[in-house]
């Protein structure tokens, strides 16, 4: 099969132990992205298979239809919206889903916890400057960051990444408050931490407030602008799941206007993220260019698996299908 691999901007997956399961098929790596119906189309249409990284590009049916040759869509991890199931459906592209491992972005998650309470990257880069513990307070916080233990972590969205994050919480002598669905809560409870009374409480008493929710049609713009402003002015805002979960606006100007007066992000409405961005230049925010996922062994899990399908594909036993009425 002729075979893509979309937006590796690393260059990494030529690189992995598992990308030799691909030889004697004529495989094509991108680096880089590029946005826009026609230029995707033109650089798409010779080939027979996708393999997406997540969400990184969006295949909708404007440009699903410009791809006569496309039988299938490999998806490293699960579709999440960004792929035009119905439209691929209806041109007979299969589109097969992969495994995922929460452990990468709930470390992720809690290394720019840290980060972001102990000022880390402004410390370090006024070390490069020629500054020796010194860095300007920003409208909100002193020049000293602030320890995690006997802080409270809210943490919005009890599944598999939320449920590591609260527990790194509780090792770190925090007290956990747990929002979300009715059953996530009961379970946050069963797990012996504390559920909070409402969102306008949840908000309120976090120190630490992170989302680890899936973006669907229910939690598109679920953080608004009043749920912000409840938060406290020494609180961190982190978000390392989908940057629409929030109203969008809200949170530039809601760290303007210092509550919260923190912020760690990993996902951003735009990625990659313009240079012009006003998050960029805040002092009071850790910003990082979604590396959630981006781990060695992560990798290896996600692509062996997005590798496989195809292979089980072109020996004509399909598994992992999303739309298996294609296979009809």
């Amino acid at each position: 099969m002729k075979i893509a691999i979309l937006d590796d901007y690393q260059d990494a997956v030529r690189h992995l132990d598992c990308f030799r399961m691909l030889d004697g098929h004529d495989v094509k790596v991108f680096s880089n992205t590029v946005r826009g119906v026609g230029q995707l189309a033109a650089r798409l249409a010779p080939f027979d298979a996708l393999v997406l990284i997540r969400e990184r590009s969006s295949l909708n049916k404007a440009l699903l239809e410009k791809l006569p040759l496309l039988k299938l869509i490999s998806q490293t991890g699960k579709v999440s919206g960004h792929i035009d199931v119905a439209a691929a459906t209806e041109r007979g592209i299969a589109i097969v889903e992969g495994v995922g491992d929460p452990t990468a972005p709930a470390e992720l998650t809690w290394a720019l916890i840290m980060a972001a309470m102990r000022r880390v990257p402004q410390y370090c880069e006024a070390l490069r400057a020629g500054a020796w513990q010194q860095v300007s307070a920003t409208p909100h916080h002193n020049v000293i960051g602030s320890a995690l233990k006997g802080r409270t972590l809210g943490v919005w969205g009890y599944g598999k990444i939320g449920r590591m994050v609260a527990g790194y919480g509780r090792a770190f002598g925090m007290k956990v408050v747990v929002w979300g669905r009715d059953a996530s809560r009961e379970q946050a409870t069963k797990d012996g931490y504390e559920a909070a009374s409402d969102k306008a409480d949840f908000f309120s008493r976090a120190d630490v407030l992170t989302l680890h929710l899936r973006l669907n049609d229910a939690t598109r713009a679920i953080v608004k602008a009043s749920d912000l402003a409840l938060m406290k002015p020494t609180a961190c805002f982190v978000n390392t799941s989908r940057a629409e979960l929030v109203e969008e606006g809200a949170l530039e100007a809601a760290l303007q206007q210092g509550k919260p007066g923190l912020a760690a992000l990993d996902v951003y409405e735009r990625e990659p993220l313009p240079v012009d961005s006003p998050l960029l230049k805040m002092d009071n925010v850790v910003a990082a260019p979604h590396l959630g996922y981006v781990e060695k062994d992560g990798y290896e899990l996600y692509f062996r698996a997005a590798f496989q399908n195809i292979l089980d594909y072109a020996a004509g036993a399909p598994k992992n299908v999303l739309n298996p009425e294609v296979l009809k």
